[in-house]
This record gives structure tokens, C-alpha cells and sequence, in this order.
């Protein structure tokens, strides 16, 4: 069977029904030059905007703009870009999705390089929190195989939600600053480590719920 082809996608976030409803809006209205891929390349352009804005934050705090700019940049290129596609009915599911999905682990790798570069946050803790994130999305992957069904989300968590999330971050670091607290067994951290070390676990608490659900299914399937 031809998986890449042959799956259903399934996307049921907290901010996906409407996002559907403007990704629609920009296709519709979105220049007959401007093709799938060159929306895919923006998506990095953005993934690289943040690690740049990050990277460059110990310069000087402003360049978490950047950042942030890379974030909706990314949302823009990689959202969209599949949905132009298929308004267009221009699909390609083979090539496609492979671009597609290998182009995430790229930019996911890229984000969280520049946020652990960054003076506001442990290499360590970004990575761990990019593992969790790439164990979740791998998950997802094995599902689509035994399954046929891709899941974008977890109870209701997506990748617009997690960009939202860094979006906030950048510019409450802008703002606020994030300052160093000393804590028992633990040593020095910021409130960054903290919440990249909380996403780390919802992270993994998801993959277990979602790994959990599906063993259990498939196995009142093939008992």
C-alpha cells in the first residue's frame, strides 16, 4: 500500500478551524506565480529567522524580533504551503509529503538550535525539549503507517499552537527580561529552561496518551 497517498489527515487543534479558514482566504488570493515550493523555501527562511533572532539575542535583546518574525514566517511558508497545493489541485502526495516533512525536522532543529544558543536558555533543556518534540512527531508518523491516519495534533495541540507559544516567549523575553534563580538540585535556571522543560513533558506526556490509544485499538484489532 502506498501510504504517502493512501492516509487521512486529521488536524484538531485549538486554533485549527480557524486557520483553515485563513490559509483558504490566502490561497484563494495568493499570486499564480508564487508555487507550493517556493512557500516550503519561506518556511525555512523563517525556521532560520529564529535561529538567527535567538542566536543574535545575546548582542542585544532586540534581535528577538527576528525571531519572532521567523516565527510567523515559518507558519506562513509551511501552513500554507500544502494548502495551496491542494486548492490548486496540484498535488504531489509522494514528493510532497516527503519535502514537506523533511523540511520540518529541519526547521525544528533550527528553532530550537537558536533557542538553546541563546543567553536565556540551557543547550541541554532545548534539547531535550527538540527530542520530545521529534518523539511526538515520530509517533505520529508510525500511526499514519499502521493506521492510515496522520494526526497534525494531539489533544489539541499542533504546530501553530507550539509556534504561538514561542511567538509569546521571544516577546515576553523582549519585555521582561529572564533573569537567573538559583534552586535546590538544580542550580541556575531561568524561566525559559522552565518552560521549555514543562513543553518537554507535555510533549511526552502526549506521546504516551496517543501511544497508549493506539496500541489499545490495534490491539482489540489483532488480538
Amino acid at each position: 500500500m502506498d501510504v504517502a497517498t493512501k492516509h487521512t489527515r486529521v488536524q484538531e487543534s485549538l486554533l485549527s478551524r480557524p486557520e483553515r479558514r485563513v490559509l483558504l482566504w490566502l490561497a484563494r488570493h495568493m499570486p499564480d506565480w508564487v508555487k507550493p515550493d517556493h512557500l516550503t523555501a519561506l518556511g525555512v527562511v523563517g525556521a532560520v529567522g529564529v535561529l538567527l533572532g535567538y542566536a543574535l539575542s545575546s548582542i542585544h535583546p532586540a534581535y528577538l524580533w527576528l525571531a519572532v518574525l521567523g516565527f510567523v514566517l515559518n507558519w506562513f511558508g509551511d501552513s500554507l504551503d500544502g494548502t495551496l497545493a491542494r486548492y490548486r489541485k496540484h498535488e504531489r502526495p509522494r514528493y510532497g509529503f516527503f519535502i514537506d516533512h523533511t523540511i520540518d525536522v529541519v526547521d525544528e532543529m533550527l528553532m530550537f538550535l537558536g533557542i538553546g544558543l541563546s543567553p536565556f536558555a540551557d543547550f541541554s533543556v532545548a534539547a531535550f525539549a527538540l527530542i520530545s518534540y521529534m518523539a511526538l512527531s515520530t509517533l505520529a508518523y508510525i500511526n499514519m503507517i499502521v493506521n492510515q491516519e496522520f494526526r497534525i495534533s494531539a489533544s489539541k495541540i499542533g504546530p501553530t499552537e507550539v509556534r504561538v507559544v514561542g511567538i509569546a516567549a521571544s516577546i515576553a523575553l523582549f519585555l521582561f527580561g529572564c533573569p537567573q534563580v538559583t534552586m535546590p538540585l538544580i542550580g541556575a535556571v531561568t524561566w525559559l529552561d522552565v518552560l521549555l522543560a514543562l513543553i518537554s513533558i507535555v510533549f511526552l506526556a502526549l506521546m504516551a496518551n496517543e501511544g497508549a490509544r493506539i496500541g489499545s485499538r490495534l490491539a482489540k484489532l489483532e488480538p
